[in-house]
């Protein structure tokens, strides 16, 4: 019996199928194209996206090579799908990265406690758009034909679900990452969504692990409800692990998670970045964020350019060599400009300037930077960890193949068990586990290793 995964991100669409002891046995990766709002921004074609879902499950399940039983979905977060009355699109998917207009987002926190307060409350950060709850109150007082016309509004990862279960449901987990909706102080939704009647195009929330049997393609499935992919990428590890621990997973965004914090975000905490996602079981997971992979990819082609080091991603193969470490980490001001990362902590600020005329390597430069960077990656930690000691540390994705990234990590946390596990398949194998029964998901293990002291 095996079970079958749509994993949306925004760039790729993966399809995978795992068997019954939750091994990826086919995996299928399409991109499609954009199209563009009424205001001519990109956005996600979700007409092209429904119709390549339901193309490939059909395949998968015309093929005698899978006997698939169960479905489910994980989905970036931040987008909802509007229906109207008849169950179709009302809207277009509206980007997460769309402008926000700031005299409505002024206005918005001014009828609701200030900006201060609300984003406390609800433990989101002022993002825009990225708050999607506040898509709908963008809709309501900047497009009001547009809003009259929507009668359900769905997260997407939901909105993929109903494609094939025709189930109109919430779900915890993407309700509750930066929306702007949930009030963690009393575990329902803000008071303001009733306010302006938007609690009404919500249907009824239900845990992660929830499933509908379904005539799909003529064969019996389990549907799930579908997750946001962050969540689901927890998932794996909850089921690994007895006692607390962080997991730093790593790529464009470097987050920290912590799904054993229950203190409420404070301001300042929000202010630097922190925000919180939602377990299964809608506990919160605090989580803080770094720009680090985007800042890697801008400093190694910077650095590639200034040693005429041609070879394509000549970073890659330098390996973390101890005497430089000992060079460059005695150093206290920094030495690199950082053109991405935002981190508003006043003990760490960038360069001016790069003082490139200090390098007499590239591997000098690797390791000086990456020694600026472990330095607010370790902040980034602490943050997320709060007042929970750091015993054990979880680390995946891109920078877990990196020697350099890693004996630094050792540097910063010597008492830590740090766990690198391989390159995961994330919120894929999640979505997967949350469909399954419990003890499937427990007898899973890992292909881990952990860092020698």
């Amino acid at each position: 019996m095996h079970t079958a995964i749509f994993d949306i991100g925004k760039t790729n669409k993966k399809f995978s199928i795992f068997d019954e002891h939750l091994n990826e046995i086919y995996r299928e990766v399409e991109t499609l194209p954009l199209i563009e709002d009424e205001d001519g921004y990109p956005t996600e074609d979700l007409t092209l996206l429904t119709d390549w879902m339901k193309g490939v499950l059909r395949k998968a399940m015309k093929s005698k090579k899978f006997d698939i039983s169960r479905l489910n979905f994980s989905t970036y977060g931040a987008s909802m799908v509007h229906l109207d009355s008849s169950g179709r699109l009302a809207t277009p998917l509206y980007n997460y990265t769309k402008p926000f207009p700031e005299a409505l987002l002024e206005k918005f926190y001014a009828e609701n406690g200030g900006r201060d307060a609300f984003c406390a409350r609800t433990a989101s950060p002022s993002l825009g758009m990225l708050n999607s709850g506040l898509q709908l109150y963008w809709l309501k007082h900047m497009r009001p034909e547009a809003f009259a016309r929507i009668k359900y509004s769905l997260h997407l990862p939901q909105y993929c679900a109903y494609v094939f279960s025709r189930q109109l449901l919430c779900e915890y987990t993407s309700i509750g990452c930066h929306t702007g909706l949930w009030d963690y102080a009393n575990h329902t939704y803000h008071p303001w969504v009733a306010k302006q009647g938007i609690e009404a195009l919500f249907p009824a929330s239900v845990p992660a692990t929830s499933k509908t049997k379904m005539i799909v393609y003529y064969q019996i499935l389990d549907v799930g409800t579908g997750i946001h992919d962050s969540s689901a990428a927890l998932i794996p590890y909850l089921l690994s692990s007895k006692e607390p621990f962080l997991l730093l997973s790593t790529g464009t965004w470097s987050i920290t998670f912590n799904p054993f914090n229950q203190e409420l975000l404070t301001a300042e905490e929000l202010n630097k970045d922190c925000l919180n996602f939602m377990r299964t079981d809608g506990s919160p997971v605090k989580a803080s964020r770094l720009f680090f992979g985007n800042e890697f990819n801008i400093q190694t082609k910077l650095m590639a350019e200034h040693f005429g080091r041609t070879e394509h991603n000549y970073h890659h193969i330098i390996t973390f060599d101890e005497a430089l470490y000992e060079k460059w980490s005695k150093i206290d001001q920094p030495l690199f400009h950082l053109q991405s990362v935002q981190y508003p902590d006043n003990s760490i600020r960038s360069a001016s300037e790069t003082r490139w005329e200090l390098f007499p390597t590239f591997e000098d430069a690797f390791h000086r930077f990456m020694i600026e960077m472990m330095q607010l990656q370790s902040k980034a930690i602490k943050l997320a960890a709060g007042s929970m000691p750091i015993n054990k540390l979880f680390l995946d994705g891109g920078f877990s193949q990196s020697d350099v990234f890693i004996s630094l990590l050792r540097k910063e946390f010597p008492s830590t068990d740090i766990i690198i596990s391989p390159s995961p398949l994330g919120s894929s194998l999640g979505a997967a586990m949350a469909i399954n029964d419990p003890q499937v998901g427990e007898n899973y293990q890992y292909n881990m290793k952990r860092v020698a002291l």
